[in-house]
């Protein structure tokens, strides 16, 4: 019996291999951040686990996987609360109808084709006891998702950023993020309800998202001047104060029966972006939560991500039919929606390249599927590979339509 790794030893290997991955992606003019999801699956079952399993079993024994199972959750609530905060409410507003119609079509066409694909897999590909309906959303959100902070990482490093073409694709991005968010919180609290319960938890999350942004935001924008007056930095007892507000945003959409992830966002979304508290708690949480967190969640994808899973032709066939459809739902829907709002073609296709980008919030909502058991091993592997694909296309088109 192989010498089990400590905790701490493990969490070591995790971020030095996601980290050093990550470096070597982002010399080579990738996000770090895709990379470091690389660096996850490599210490998976597909990899490491397949060529050392001994040193496998030794470094992610039980323990050490529960470790890192408390490490990743509490990391990616932080992340998406600090997602939350990069929402910029006024710029949306200000181009909301041209968003709006690029966002919502991008979303709706890769929706209804992963929808139709959904219906011709899921004999073969449904875990036991999933219903076709919860089964068939699921599959069509996660076609759907466009990654804000990757698309927001990609623009920084393009002559897009600051400009009124990388302005719109980013209130796209967020626009669709939230939508998505709302459709992830759903599905998930009518999994497996009564029609009643349903019903009531999809009445309590309108309410939880009304009070969100009709009452709590406009509260919060009040007292903010307040708490912010004459100070350059913010005191240690306000940051506590503001993320256990995030702590208890996530906690009442757990227990309303939807996502915790979703109410540490939303908490996010309702702080103003350019109020003191919002930049001084990103810059404060972003580097800690990237450095420490977010490999933990890199390393849990990449041992649940089984690349040996998909071992026939008819396996491989289904995972490119649905990298396809991502790929032509999202790019047609964005580019449709771009030329309606009235850019040329040129600028409908960047836009419809930008959208395609996936990236980590689609591994976190494919990894709250497998959690609840929405997704199979397979499929999950499946919707990993799509979602690195389509993310690493992004830049190489990106300068090749410039």
């Amino acid at each position: 019996m192989p010498v089990l790794f400590p905790n701490f030893l493990t969490l070591i290997l995790v971020i030095v291999v996601a980290r050093f991955v990550g470096w070597i992606f982002r010399r080579c003019g990738q996000p770090s951040v895709m990379g470091e999801v690389l660096g996850g699956i490599l210490l998976g079952p597909s990899v490491i686990g397949f060529l050392f399993p001994e040193f496998s079993k030794a470094a992610f024994h039980p323990q050490s996987m529960m470790f890192l199972r408390h490490i990743a959750e509490l990391g990616i609530t932080l992340y998406l609360f600090v997602m939350g905060l990069e929402i910029n409410l006024p710029r949306l507003r200000q181009s909301a109808r041209s968003a709006v119609i690029i966002s919502q079509l991008s979303i709706v066409f890769p929706f209804l084709l992963g929808v139709a694909l959904a219906h011709q897999i899921f004999a073969d590909y449904a875990p036991a006891g999933i219903g076709s309906f919860e089964f068939a959303l699921f599959i069509g959100v996660s076609l759907s998702i466009t990654a804000f902070p990757v698309l927001a990482r990609i623009l920084a490093d393009s002559p897009l950023h600051k400009t009124r073409l990388g302005d719109l694709a980013l209130t796209c991005a967020a626009i669709d993020d939230m939508t998505a968010w709302c459709l992830v919180a759903v599905i998930t609290g009518i999994m497996g309800a009564t029609p009643g319960a349903a019903l009531l938890t999809i009445g309590l999350t309108i309410v939880y998202v009304a009070a969100m942004l009709l009452v709590v935001r406009p509260l919060i924008e009040k007292i903010i001047p307040k708490l912010e007056r004459n100070a350059e930095r913010l005191p240690q007892s306000l940051l506590a104060f503001v993320v256990l507000g995030a702590l208890g945003s996530a906690t009442l959409t757990e227990l309303i029966g939807i996502h915790a992830f979703f109410g540490a966002f939303m908490f996010g979304a309702t702080i103003p972006h350019d109020s003191l508290i919002a930049r001084d708690t990103t810059a404060r949480l972003q580097d800690f939560v990237a450095i420490l967190f977010l490999p933990a969640f890199f390393a849990l994808t990449g041992l649940k991500t089984q690349v040996g899973l998909l071992n026939t032709p008819g396996d491989w066939l289904i995972c490119a039919m649905i990298i396809v459809l991502a790929i032509a739902g999202k790019f047609g829907g964005a580019f449709v929606g771009a030329k309606l709002s009235g850019n040329g073609s040129k600028d409908s296709a960047i836009l419809g390249i930008l959208m395609n980008t996936r990236g980590l919030v689609e591994l976190i909502v494919l990894n709250i599927g497998l959690s609840v058991g929405i997704l199979s091993p397979a499929l999950f592997t499946m919707l990993v590979i799509m979602a690195l694909v389509t993310t690493f296309m992004t830049g190489p088109l990106l300068r090749w339509v410039k």
